[in-house]
């Protein structure tokens, strides 16, 4: 499993995902039992997985459909969670999170996944790939579930990074209307701007010019901006794209990942409570199953990271199988629709706007 490459996962009908095995609550095991579900859904799918040869041969080898589908990469240092991004940069070489990444920018792979250390996976991404030119603070972009037709909003940035002046805003307008765009077939996205009110007067400076400058963008980049938005718009219809800084994104999700996880288990008690509610439970069984499903994080489990020279997914830490799978179909969808490049071809456009052009409905400057 190790050394040259197999021909069975590098063939052209076949696009790769490259998977840091190691890093997560987990263990390897669950990521591969993860790459088992993926490669039993889309015989498309390949993988590049790294992390120490030995134990991830022995754990692929337990796995059928996995056989002829994944290569091992050997990599005996691993990224903790307690690792400090700096500390990575200097010392990360080695590491299965660097090997990951190493494969997307030698074209080895169409995209990377990993559970790992979100703050080192960013460090090393940047320092791997490269920012896309004009891109100055790269973000991670979430779905979130809403009440939308798709069912989902894109809320980016929430976590890359927890600064960000008006232009990183738009820039995060920007390119999450490319992701919008390109996952979900929105046409011309409904885009917000996080904020404590809906009133214009409202928020700080640098959100108030974040505002004006979005705003003027929302024509020539073909999206419509609805102005601010709260919190309470986050799983609502109002929009399609939320637009905020890292530290608020940040607490938002992870707010929202515990109101989800309070309602299962207070429903599930509910319904414990006695025979009555037992019985109740068995009768409206099919209609739980739909709602424990549309509350279950791991089924949309995956940060994109926006702005990179390259397509990186950030699966949440303590993500099963199920969680592991979904985030390896996000990367897979991307590279089917070449995201990457869509949307480096976007930011160019936009930095050329800025100076002494327009946009085009599809991103591509007029004058090409």
């Amino acid at each position: 499993m190790t050394g040259k490459p197999d021909q069975s996962v590098t063939k052209a009908d076949r696009i790769v995902i490259s998977v840091d095995a190691m890093g997560g609550d987990a263990g390897p095991a669950v990521v591969v039992a993860g790459l088992a579900m993926s490669a039993e859904k889309n015989p498309q799918i390949g993988f590049l997985l790294h992390g120490p040869a030995d134990e991830l041969t022995a754990l692929v080898s337990k796995r059928r459909i996995l056989q002829g589908r994944v290569e091992v990469r050997d990599a005996q240092k691993v990224v903790t969670m307690d690792d400090k991004p700096s500390q990575v940069m200097r010392n990360g070489k080695g590491t299965s999170m660097w090997s990951t990444l190493e494969a997307v920018k030698q074209g080895e792979a169409a995209g990377a996944v990993s559970c790992g250390n979100t703050g080192a996976l960013m460090a090393l991404s940047m320092l791997r790939l490269r920012k896309v030119p004009g891109v100055n603070r790269p973000a991670i972009a979430i779905l979130w579930p809403s009440r939308n037709p798709q069912g989902f909003n894109v809320m980016l940035d929430v976590g890359a990074d927890v600064r960000a002046d008006a232009q990183d805003l738009l820039q995060y307008a920007l390119m999450g209307t490319s992701y919008v765009r390109n996952s979900m077939n929105i046409r011309r996205p409904r885009v917000g701007l996080l904020n404590v009110g809906t009133e214009e007067h409202k928020g700080h400076a640098e959100l108030k010019e974040a505002h004006a400058l979005i705003a003027a963008q929302a024509d020539t980049a073909d999206y419509d901006f609805v102005g601010f938005v709260e919190g309470s718009d986050i799983p609502g219809d109002a929009v399609d794209l939320i637009v905020t800084d890292g530290f608020t994104g940040n607490v938002a999700i992870k707010t929202g990942e515990g109101t989800a996880g309070m309602l299962r288990s207070t429903l599930r008690e509910a319904f414990e409570y006695s025979i009555l509610s037992r019985i109740a439970a068995v009768l409206a069984y099919t209609s739980l199953a739909r709602l424990a499903k549309r509350l279950d994080p791991r089924h949309v489990n995956g940060g994109v990271f926006l702005g990179l020279n390259g397509t990186v997914v950030k699966s949440h830490g303590g993500a099963d199988a199920t969680g592991v799978s979904a985030a390896v179909k996000l990367a897979f969808l991307l590279a089917q629709q070449g995201f990457a490049e869509k949307l480096a071809a976007r930011v160019a456009s936009a930095v050329e706007l800025t100076q002494d052009g327009d946009l085009t409905s599809d991103g591509e400057h007029p004058s090409k």
